[in-house]
């Protein structure tokens, strides 16, 4: 007979869960997407007339010819101009496919929104959105000052207030997700996260590690608290501040 385990007498918390990195015809909102690829992913949408599209510059990889390109204007576009941030955006409508891949290695990550749900998204990780995706953002003082010592650094903000919507993600890396319970908390190294739910609360941890004779030096970490989701990336880059 074998031995019996000793019972646990505190459970585990679930550890991060790596997000899927392929779809086939992934239909939500109306609108129909695929991903394919594994190294440098490619993300596949299948536009509607009534159905647009918009997306970051540069990352067009192939279209259709039906498919046309414009520009579409950005919500508070003077108070983007002030922070240097983009005015527009690209957009595309028509009837046919296009696709789209970042120039980097990494995990695209599709996020289905229902109608009034809002995510907060890590600058420069933005690929595309459905029309019903709004595109804003938040200057966050204090971290970036901390960390490098310059004037801080952006969240975008993605809020469905007309309906529901997709909008996808670029992760470094791969992307695995953390679902917190209300008042669960993880840690995560500053590069490290790439989305949270609005009802995820981020903070800034410094500790300050002493190696005594030779000196002291900061380690930081964002903390989030529960409820909602938190999205990391296994690969990160640190992107410069601006002054």
């Amino acid at each position: 007979m074998s031995a019996q385990l000793a019972p646990k007498t505190s459970p585990l918390t679930d550890r991060p869960v790596l997000l899927p990195t392929s779809a086939a015809g992934e239909t939500f909102a109306g609108v129909t997407y695929h991903l394919d690829g594994e190294l440098v992913p490619v993300l596949t949408i299948e536009i509607k007339p009534d159905q647009p599209v918009y997306f970051e510059h540069h990352i067009l990889l192939w279209k259709n010819t039906t498919v046309s390109i414009g520009i579409k204007a950005m919500k508070g576009a003077l108070k983007r101009m002030m922070a240097g941030l983009q005015i527009f955006v690209t957009e595309a409508r028509g009837n046919g496919q296009i696709a789209f891949s970042r120039d980097g290695a990494g995990h695209i990550v599709p996020l289905h929104l229902s109608r009034d749900q809002e995510v907060h998204v890590r600058e420069h990780q933005f690929l595309a959105a459905t029309k019903h995706v709004e595109y804003t953002f938040e200057r966050v003082k204090g971290f970036a000052n901390m960390l490098m010592g310059g004037t801080g650094f952006f969240i975008d903000k993605f809020h469905c207030r007309e309906g529901d919507g997709i909008l996808w993600l670029h992760g470094y890396g791969n992307v695995f997700e953390k679902t917190l319970a209300a008042g669960e908390q993880i840690e995560i190294e500053p590069g490290g996260w790439l989305y949270k739910d609005s009802s995820v609360r981020m903070e800034t941890n410094l500790q300050k590690i002493s190696s005594g004779f030779f000196g002291s030096m900061n380690f930081i970490t964002n903390r989030f608290t529960g409820p909602g989701r938190v999205g990391l990336q296994s690969m990160y880059l640190h992107m410069p501040t601006e002054e």
